[in-house]
């Protein structure tokens, strides 16, 4: 169903964006991968090897300048814009007071400030065409707290609140707004390392790589607001 699509990823040289990437060539898109390394050209090739069309930009998403020369380079060689995954985002996970200015504002800079900058450019592309599907990938601590987490959990919070209104605003205009909030994943998030053994049992990527699949291949009438899912061993209060 998303043969001929064009989706931007966003965080896509690695891990969970990697995966989703991966998927949603698998499902015949033509796939724009971000990221803020060159690696994203690396996950580019490796994907181009199994036949793949996808073009690859290394570009920071909470600079305006950056998600402008996306947009264009997207627009240049494919001509339109189906979905947007705003995957990237940063952990940071330590008391409030030993917390600095410039980590708070980092983390905003790109999990909240990205979302809105990368979200903002494709509106016009899918509102043209009367159509198109943002999927933010969020967080479960986006629907409660965790401890040593404030930082990280208020830019989860802000994802949701800003989703949610979105979803409201463009719904007339035929475009899909939604999160996907996972809980514990295997990847290298915040530094750690992705098939360590303590992980054994959490959510992959392509766990994650999946719900979008899901969502982004729902019928036209359908709007899947949000998907919540957990490893199966994780322990969580009610959210």
């Amino acid at each position: 169903m998303l043969k001929n699509k064009v989706a931007i990823v966003t965080g896509a040289s690695r891990g969970i964006g990697y995966s989703i990437a991966f998927k949603l060539v698998e499902q015949g898109a033509q796939v724009v991968l971000i990221g803020s390394s060159k690696q994203v050209h690396d996950t580019a090739d490796s994907l181009k090897k199994l036949g793949h069309t996808v073009l690859s930009i290394q570009a920071d998403i909470s600079k305006a300048a950056d998600v402008e020369e996306v947009i264009s380079q997207t627009i240049q060689q494919f001509g339109k814009i189906d979905i947007l995954v705003n995957n990237a985002g940063i952990g940071l996970f330590k008391p409030v007071e030993e917390t600095t200015l410039e980590e708070w504002q980092r983390l905003f800079e790109v999990n909240v400030q990205g979302v809105f900058l990368c979200s903002r450019a494709v509106l016009p592309y899918m509102k043209e065409r009367g159509q198109g599907t943002i999927i933010t990938i969020s967080s479960d601590v986006g629907r409660r707290t965790i401890p040593n987490g404030s930082v990280y959990t208020a830019t989860k919070y802000a994802v949701q609140g800003f989703s949610g209104s979105l979803a409201q605003e463009v719904r007339k205009v035929g475009i899909r707004v939604g999160t996907i909030n996972p809980g514990m994943v295997d990847t290298y998030f915040n530094n750690t390392e992705q098939g360590a053994p303590e992980k054994k049992e959490w959510l992959k990527g392509e766990d994650i790589a999946q719900a979008v699949i899901y969502m982004a291949s729902a019928p036209k009438h359908m709007v899947i607001d949000e998907v919540l899912l957990h490893p199966l061993i994780q322990e969580y209060p009610s959210v």
